[in-house]
């Protein structure tokens, strides 16, 4: 997949601040911010790494050992500052502020993801450096997708449907959720996916009414819910789906939770479009589930931006958000209710803004009985 990271860190340079003066560098860690802009690759860890974009060009604090991914990358012509675990990080940041003459310099930083560590190396060097948090500004660049992005995406979610395909032929009752959890995440390498965008979540019966619960070694029963949380990675790129099923036959309550569900699904899908209030789409599911008597047992937003990250913050498809959704925004829509001692049912599907519309990235049938 082909990505011009020199055209994206020039958006960086203008989103960021640089441009304008607001601030004399943007400092990124390892991450998604630091993959989508440059694409390299690193993890965060006890061995700090730097990328430091200034109007003179990108530069790069980074352990000796982490070296070849970078002159592997010689379109980014970046400058670099390698300490060994020998020596430690101390002198290499001290060696970057000095030849990019940033003391008493004011840093963008990505306030979500920059550790206490890295601040204190810095401040340690030069107490008189400030920061301001940009967080926002990447991820907004980052929430309108280009055509591969959009591409790797789909085929993301082709990997997870396929996946599930071919679960639901083997999961029985008496598999455990961490089993069906297993079988699902193999199903998604053996079909292509590079990794899971998450730990794939099995919730079974009342472990279902918990929204944000984990996978158990709890056993799967008949005539209960079975929810199912997965999405693949692909290209670097995540899907995230919801399906609720039931094995046997589900009481008259499940079948109208269910009902509901999926007509709040359908709702909040039919509202997105360019140019509506994110809060627009979470409220079209939401009154749904409301006029039907279950609006205390929908406890989260509707729907969070999909990228590379599984959970984005923009766009924010919840009910206090006034921003437009905007063509090439990728986010799910996965209303649900959770009633305690019964169970929970969420429908989630991804969701892409066009130029005149909005088109359902995901197309696995949503059915409640297997």
């Amino acid at each position: 997949m082909h990505m011009d990271y020199a055209a994206r860190l020039g958006r960086l340079r203008e989103a960021g601040g640089l441009e304008s003066g607001a601030v004399d560098a943007i400092i990124l860690v390892p991450g998604a911010n630091l993959k989508y802009f440059t694409g390299l690759d690193f993890h965060l860890s006890e061995r700090p790494t730097l990328a430091v974009l200034t109007r003179d060009g990108l530069s790069l604090v980074l352990p000796y050992l982490e070296m070849p991914k970078l002159t592997q990358r010689p379109d980014l012509e970046a400058r670099a500052f390698s300490w060994t675990d020998t020596d430690g990080y101390q002198g290499a940041f001290a060696e970057a502020l000095d030849a990019l003459g940033l003391h008493g310099a004011r840093l963008g930083v990505d306030g979500m993801t920059m550790r206490v560590t890295e601040w204190l190396a810095l401040q340690a060097l030069d107490s008189s450096l400030t920061v301001t948090g940009i967080e926002r500004d990447l991820i907004a660049l980052r929430a309108i997708k280009g055509d591969d992005e959009i591409a790797a995406i789909r085929r993301a979610v082709e990997i997870s449907e396929g996946a599930l395909d071919r679960l639901l032929g083997e999961v029985a009752v008496g598999m455990t959720e961490a089993q069906i959890a297993a079988r699902l995440t193999q199903h998604m390498i053996d079909l292509g996916a590079e990794t899971v965008a998450f730990e794939s979540l099995i919730q079974t019966g009342a472990n279902s009414s918990n929204p944000h619960g984990g996978t158990t070694e709890r056993a799967l029963q008949a005539d209960e819910f079975l929810l199912i949380d997965w999405g693949a990675k692909f290209g670097g790129y995540c899907a995230d789906l919801t399906r609720t099923f039931c094995i046997g036959q589900p009481t008259d309550d499940m079948q109208v939770m269910f009902d509901t569900v999926l007509a709040a699904n359908e709702a909040g899908k039919a509202a997105a479009a360019p140019g509506i209030p994110m809060r627009a789409v979470d409220q079209a599911a939401r009154a749904v589930i409301e006029t039907a008597g279950y609006g205390q047992y929908f406890t989260h937003r509707t729907g969070h931006g999909l990228g590379m990250d599984g959970h984005e913050p923009i766009p924010q498809i919840a009910g206090n958000v006034d921003d437009p959704l905007l063509p090439g925004m990728v986010f799910t829509v996965e209303p649900g209710i959770y009633i305690p001692g019964l169970g929970g049912v969420r429908i989630e599907d991804d969701v892409l803004i066009t130029e005149t519309g909005a088109e359902v990235l995901t197309s696995y049938p949503r059915r409640l009985r297997l």
